[in-house]
């Protein structure tokens, strides 16, 4: 009896000494209610993204700094659609191809110096054709010189957070110390693909032409995509692959499917096959796994609400932003809400006043709040329509 309280008085002094290592072993290890497989992807590095919420899926050396060769060129063309909206520069504008513009190698639409094209057309060649030329030629439009573009680019990545990079170029030709990473790759195409769709009437095309003007005469020129996606997977909507021997085979691929989009960056893959069999991979993952869940869209009206000294004695109330929530497809796709509305609203306010917020619940959690706004506004009540009002009252 004596050695089996012994041996218990030993046991639980250990536990007490052992007790609260476990506890910090148990407190260091990730928890995570994502039972989904984890995929190694045969390059250098890799990311699945979902643009809307920035949510990472995958991830593997996502932040080595790599040479991303054309794929450079998403950086490129959000500068481009940037200007276009900024108004810097128009469609139609005529760009004057210049010698050294010219004279870039690698991928290229052959311009000649002193050709011109439009905006539209060089932008055509740049997301189709991944043509070097046109992308110089644009850069040295927008910003006076490549150099001065390169500079656009190194401060825009900064804005959004691109710390593994730094451009030296705006085509994506091999440089010592031109660099950037699979997760910066995905922070500039979420940039380009959420604030500027129109990205998509370009990429999605497989074929078509522009015309050189040159001295010899008019000639057509073919563009083929260099995305070979678009015909072997069909959600494919884009955006840009690059090449050259020290960057091997990179892609930035986008694709949406039931509403649901996917960003998957792939760097330094052996050939070309495997650079975009291994971004299918990456995307059969994310659509078999995840789902978008959506909130009410904008302008949704959901009620109204008392106006004190108005024109009008009520006011309709609608959604001023959209909420999305990425889930797992296995689960319900359907968002718990809870409206929090102000009682009434005092005149006058313009139309989109903040009349409240609407939150959005997934599995007892907050996914996300859109902002209730005033459909209309409405000025101050005249003294005639105020005692008008009280006389209707008190008659009736």
């Amino acid at each position: 009896m004596t050695k089996i309280l012994k041996r218990a008085a030993v046991w639980a002094m250990l536990c007490a000494l052992l007790a609260p290592l476990l506890a910090l072993a148990i407190e260091q290890t990730p928890q995570s209610n994502d039972t989904l497989p984890i995929l190694t992807v045969n390059a250098k590095a890799a990311l699945l993204m979902e643009p809307i919420t920035g949510r990472i899926l995958l991830e593997q050396n996502s932040h080595e700094k790599l040479p991303p060769a054309s794929v450079t060129k998403v950086m490129t063309m959000l500068l481009i659609f940037e200007s276009l909206e900024q108004g810097k520069i128009n469609w139609d504008d005529i760009v004057t191809t210049s010698e050294h513009a010219a004279s870039m190698g690698g991928s290229q639409v052959y311009l000649e110096a002193m050709e011109q094209q439009t905006v539209r057309d060089l932008l055509k060649a740049v997301v189709i054709a991944s043509g070097n030329d046109a992308a110089v030629a644009l850069s040295e439009y927008i910003a006076g010189s490549e150099e001065g573009f390169v500079t656009m680019m190194n401060s825009r990545a900064k804005e959004l957070g691109m710390n593994d990079t730094h451009f030296l170029n705006s085509c994506g030709l091999d440089e010592d110390g031109h660099v950037t990473s699979a997760y910066d790759i995905a922070i500039m195409t979420r940039e380009l693909i959420i604030k500027h769709p129109k990205v998509f009437e370009f990429s999605t095309i497989w074929m078509d032409k522009i015309q050189h003007k040159t001295a010899r005469g008019i000639e057509d020129f073919g563009l083929s995509n260099t995305n070979r996606l678009l015909k072997s997977y069909p959600a494919t909507t884009g955006l840009k692959t690059g090449s050259t021997s020290k960057a091997l085979y990179c892609i930035s691929a986008t694709a949406e499917r039931s509403g649901l989009q996917l960003n998957a960056v792939v760097l330094g893959a052996p050939d070309p096959n495997t650079r975009f069999g291994e971004a299918i991979k990456m995307m059969d993952y994310g659509f078999a796994n995840y789902a978008m869940a959506a909130g009410d869209p904008v302008d949704t009206v959901i009620g109204d609400i008392p106006v004190i000294k108005g024109e009008q004695e009520r006011v309709k109330v609608k959604i001023g932003n959209q909420v999305h929530a990425l889930v797992p497809k296995a689960k319900s796709v359907e968002l718990e809400k809870k409206i929090e509305a102000i009682n009434s609203i005092s005149a006058p306010f313009d139309k989109g006043a903040k009349a409240g917020e609407i939150v959005y619940i997934y599995e007892g959690k907050e996914v996300g709040r859109s902002q209730l706004v005033t459909a209309d506004a409405c000025k101050h009540a005249s003294l005639g329509d105020m005692m008008g009002r009280l006389m209707e009252r008190w008659f009736q």
